[in-house]
């Protein structure tokens, strides 16, 4: 008796791999954010980083966990994975250049700074959510 066949394994290798691609593309577009290290600052103890990093993944995991229900395909799931890591640069742009000007929240959470972390880390679970909303339409 087959219960997996050797077809849908392979399938669902290519998403598995995709999915991690794709986080890892988010990684490091989400590096590019910030003017310091924060693998350097998560290893030294900096909570604000790691909590504003993380958000921005869990984030991104949901985005890519509605895109691979709706998609059509690999190629569209990877697309739109990609428009979830593009969206979730710019609403950090928006949230720091915009929202708060007079705030540098990149200093805040480099300084260390848990609340702005923490925010960070909630507004990058929110865009995440609203993101996989409109992936819902």
């Amino acid at each position: 008796m087959d219960f997996i066949s050797s077809e849908s394994f392979l399938n669902f290798l290519a998403h598995v791999g995709t999915g991690f691609v794709l986080i890892l593309l988010g990684l490091v577009a989400f590096a590019f954010t910030t003017k310091f290290s924060e693998r350097q600052l998560i290893k030294e103890g900096n909570m604000a980083v790691a909590l504003k990093l993380w958000g921005k993944m869990i984030g991104l995991g949901i985005v890519l966990y509605t895109v691979w229900g709706g998609s059509v395909s690999l190629l569209d799931a990877f697309v739109w994975g990609l428009i979830g890591i593009a969206t979730q640069v710019v609403a950090y742009w928006i949230i720091e250049y915009i929202l708060t000007p007079k705030t540098s929240l990149a200093k805040k959470v480099e300084e260390g700074n848990t609340a702005v972390g923490f925010s960070l880390f909630a507004a990058g679970i929110t865009v995440g959510l609203v993101v996989a909303g409109s992936l819902t339409y």
